[in-house]
């Protein structure tokens, strides 16, 4: 008998661009279950941001999600605007209809020393990771009518130690816990559950063999961490089996030793 607990739900799953990113597993992990699929990409960053291992092609994950037996569609959305939060909704309505998951995996990253730390750098930071999170989350409560609705977060353990060269990601992605604790308390009332994942060190095509020779032998399970280990746990909490699990921050990776 084939498991499909989110027949008939729909997600959104924000930064969904490369298809061996976690955002790709996501989507794929939530069709299995039955869920239908819209997910946002935005080629831009990707084009200037990853230089490696990083295929970009939406058409080829919505026919992977198809496959499923599921109806999936994506749109390119500029997260740091604003004004491009209801729309988005408004599309997702329209395509497939009320959605009951958000996974917000978008996010901005660029390496820096704390001394080149400068406003716009903030800003671009805090638009993506902090208030693009923040905005989709309150637009998806508010139209949310159902009886059980899921916001997922990621994270990256920032509260677990320092991210040296990341200043500006650290302080905003630090700030999702806070936001997670709150608005689970917020939101609880409509039926939401408010979580997030901190996946740990993600092979999703950016370690180079020298890296993951250092990494390696931090994780006591023996292997680098896999973009569909961050999908099976997203999925558990998008389901109806997680409905007493709110307001936690979920370290899931791999026992991963930072010292």
């Amino acid at each position: 008998m084939i498991n499909r607990p989110l027949e008939g739900k729909t997600a959104i799953v924000t930064g969904a661009s490369r298809i061996n990113g976690i955002g790709a597993a996501v989507c794929l992990k939530l069709a299995e279950k039955g869920a239908n699929i819209f997910f946002t990409t935005w080629g831009t960053y990707d084009k200037a941001m990853h230089k490696g291992n990083h295929q970009n092609d939406a058409d080829l994950l919505v026919g992977k999600l198809e496959h499923c037996g599921i109806s999936a569609s994506y749109e390119e959305v500029d997260l740091s605007d604003s004004a491009q939060i209801t729309n988005l909704l408004d599309l997702v309505e329209a395509r497939i209809g009320k959605p009951s998951i958000l996974v917000n995996n978008a996010c901005f990253s660029q390496n820096h020393s704390w001394e080149d730390t400068t406003g716009k750098l903030l800003d671009q930071h805090y638009a993506i990771n902090l208030r693009a999170t923040t905005l989709l989350s309150i637009e998806f409560a508010k139209r949310f009518t159902g009886h059980k609705g899921s916001i997922i977060h990621l994270t990256s353990g920032q509260s677990k130690g320092p991210m040296t060269g990341e200043l500006a990601y650290a302080a905003t992605k630090g700030a999702i816990e806070a936001l997670t604790i709150t608005m689970a308390a917020e939101l609880g009332s409509k039926g939401i559950t408010v979580n997030a994942v901190n996946p740990g060190p993600t092979d999703t095509g950016w370690m180079t063999e020298d890296l993951q020779k250092v990494l390696l032998p931090k994780f006591p399970l023996g292997r680098i961490g896999k973009p569909e280990d961050a999908a099976r746990l997203i999925t558990f909490l998008a389901s109806p089996e997680s409905e007493w699990i709110t307001g936690q921050i979920i370290h899931s990776e791999g026992g991963f030793l930072r010292q």
